[in-house]
């Protein structure tokens, strides 16, 4: 079982998608980024919807209104989009088993409970590391990686067929990005 629901991942694909070649923010309906991904329309407008409540996207108004990025690129963080879909998450859940030895008979002396087990001690390292990590990686960080795997053709379909949807035509079908 995953930490985090695929809500962070369609999030975090999204909000890549809303970065033009430059990573300045380009607007997109959620319709479009979920037919675009084939992903769940319905699940992705609810995580829209927490991604614009924490502040990281923000709504368009208009016919063809949609969603841009509400803070410049380099200051969303992944761990902002994580906690923002799915909340803080905690990697481990001390039980205090420690407290329940057997040979304790239903009263543990304080040598054996006093302080943090050192267990939780090494899962709370383990949380702290993994949040830094994912707050030191950027939206725009994890554009401009994408930006030097792809090949430009693909930058070009993906900015043709986002303009094809602001404009009112094309469809899915109309440019074969498989093509590359």
């Amino acid at each position: 079982m995953s930490l985090y629901s695929a809500g962070v991942e369609y999030g975090i694909h999204c909000l890549l998608l809303l970065l033009d070649e430059q990573g300045e923010s380009r607007e997109a309906s959620v319709r479009d980024l979920a037919e675009l991904q084939g992903v769940p329309q319905e699940y992705l407008a609810k995580v829209f919807t927490k991604l614009a409540r924490a502040g990281l996207v923000a709504a368009t108004e208009g016919v063809r209104g949609g969603f841009r990025l509400a803070r410049p690129a380099a200051e969303i963080s992944v761990l902002d989009i994580a906690t923002a879909i799915d909340g803080a998450k905690k990697i481990f859940d001390c039980r205090e088993i420690r407290e329940r030895c057997v040979l304790f008979e239903g009263s543990p002396p304080a040598w054996a409970t006093e302080g943090t087990c050192a267990i939780h001690a090494v899962m709370i390292s383990a949380q702290k590391r993994m949040e830094e990590t994912l707050a030191q990686q950027s939206i725009l960080d994890l554009g401009q990686r994408f930006g030097r795997k792809a090949p430009a053709q693909f930058g070009e379909q993906l900015n043709d067929w986002m303009s094809d949807r602001r404009e009112g035509k094309g469809s899915a079908g109309d440019i074969p990005v498989t093509e590359l």
